[in-house]
């Protein structure tokens, strides 16, 4: 079967116009050295068809793919592109390309030496706490003081604020900045007490619960019940803040309480057992209930505003929370010796880990990805587990495995993003569509390996059609 290469598609037949060429006839003088000029002069002007000179004719009649008249390699006076531009846009396009891959390197990196810390400083936390209980067991006072430490989030923030940055502000004016959180007037009596009275209260909940939890369960179950608050955001948000509905974090949040039921059920619905689980359990659902209405109120606070209000919490625990704890020590629920029999040791280290746990957390997000600060969270499990083991010989059943791991299963997967669905096809469907080419590659070569060998062999192939 033949095909004809002079006609195009149209059926029309191609025009090409020969340039004439300046040729010397013998006898003839060469042209003047004006009349040189003048004629690279016109050559390197645009005509009325858009083609600057006899290498923008060739591309066009020998209709180069992607060529565009007047976009010749050559630079022009008139701003065309050229190819020292060209490679110093690319070489501008790679240094980018090296500075953003480095920059993410380095969020990447910082973000693991907080997921690090994070991690280390709960479980630190967590322990100091169960040691702590052996000579001093008065948990409202242990989360009424660390609670009180509140008080220093401004002032560091302020202080590496200021090592950072140029920014010269007196601690006044830039906590009066902070303070259009509370509205473009500021700060004042009544929104302090009405802004902050609630999240305090929840946060002295959080705490206080977490606590009574540790005294009836172990490190590892309270930490891995306390993960369950993310399944609780979920709900919550879902319900308040309408967020996104997504079946995958309902399968998480069904697999929280399925943890849940199967840690209280791991020594029987009664004793210790069940009483710890319920509380941790609600230590849980006040934390969820604390960061779903810390979203709705303060989402869009930046980290000076949180910086501030975590202080001015601070100052309300300390003003208005003082009572309850006397009122425990009065009525002997609570009851300790004088000051000086305190284990202070203890209580200023657990309360230090706290702060730095919270501070990692609300700075976390800001210098690295927020799921790897979830994920520093989890690993508090693992790492809780490492110690009841080692140190206090804890000895895990199968049903509290199978709790422990079916909860942190769920935790993760309510760390997928909401489009997780439409990432992962597209993956997939990258990589069938890389496997098919390598499939055609593959016959490629064989079929001209083939071809070859035939060649080689003396044999022809005659196409059948």
């Amino acid at each position: 079967m033949t095909t004809s290469e002079g006609v195009s598609e149209s059926g029309e037949q191609p025009c090409i116009t020969l340039e004439p060429k300046n040729t010397l006839l013998p006898g003839k003088t060469t042209p003047s050295a004006g009349r040189r000029a003048l004629l690279r002069d016109t050559d390197s002007k645009v005509t009325a068809n858009g083609v600057h000179d006899i290498e923008d004719r060739i591309l066009r009649i020998t209709g180069y793919y992607g060529y565009n008249p007047g976009y010749s390699s050559h630079r022009r006076e008139d701003g065309s592109e050229s190819h020292g531009d060209t490679a110093g846009s690319e070489a501008s396009g790679e240094s980018h390309s090296y500075r953003t891959c480095t920059n993410t390197l380095l969020k990447v990196l910082g973000g693991l030496m907080v997921v690090l810390c994070l991690s280390s400083s709960w479980v630190g936390t967590t322990q100091v706490i169960k040691l702590t209980f052996h000579s001093f067991s008065c948990p409202f006072f242990i989360s009424w003081f660390s609670s009180n430490w509140n008080i220093l989030f401004f002032p560091i923030y302020y202080s590496v604020h200021v090592l950072t940055t140029r920014d010269k502000q007196t601690p006044i004016q830039k906590f009066r900045e902070c303070s259009k959180l509370f509205g473009e007037d500021g700060m004042t009596l009544k929104l302090f007490v009405k802004r902050t009275a609630p999240f305090s209260i929840l946060w002295t909940l959080t705490n206080y619960l977490y606590l009574l939890a540790l005294k009836k369960l172990t490190a590892t179950d309270v930490s891995a019940l306390y993960c369950c608050h993310k399944a609780f955001v979920f709900l919550l948000s879902w319900i308040v803040l309408k967020d996104r509905f997504m079946g995958v974090r309902i399968v998480a949040a069904i697999m929280a309480i399925t943890g849940i039921v199967m840690m209280a059920y791991a020594d029987g619905f009664h004793g210790d057992s069940f009483v710890g689980v319920a509380l941790a359990v609600g230590s849980a659902s006040t934390s969820a209930l604390y960061k779903v209405l810390f979203k709705m109120f303060l989402g869009s606070a930046n980290l000076g505003e949180v910086a501030h209000f975590l202080s001015t919490m601070g100052v309300f625990n300390l003003l208005f929370i003082s009572c309850v704890p006397l009122v425990l020590y009065l009525t002997r629920v609570e009851h300790w010796g004088s000051l000086s029999s305190l284990p202070w040791g203890y209580l200023c280290g657990l309360a230090g880990l706290w702060l730095v746990f919270n501070i990692l957390v609300h700075v976390g997000v800001v210098l690295t990805y927020p799921i790897l600060i979830s994920i520093g969270t989890l690993l508090s499990v693992p790492g809780n587990a490492a110690v009841d083991v080692l140190k206090h010989e804890v000895i895990f059943s199968v049903v509290r495995l199978a709790a422990t791991c079916i909860i942190c299963l769920g935790f993760l997967l309510l760390l997928l993003p909401e489009e997780w669905d439409s990432v992962t096809l597209r993956f997939l469907a990258n990589i069938a569509d890389k496997k098919s080419e390598e499939h055609g590659e593959e016959l490629t070569d064989s079929s001209l390996n083939l071809r070859s060998r035939s060649r080689a062999n003396g044999v022809v192939s005659i196409p059948l059609a």
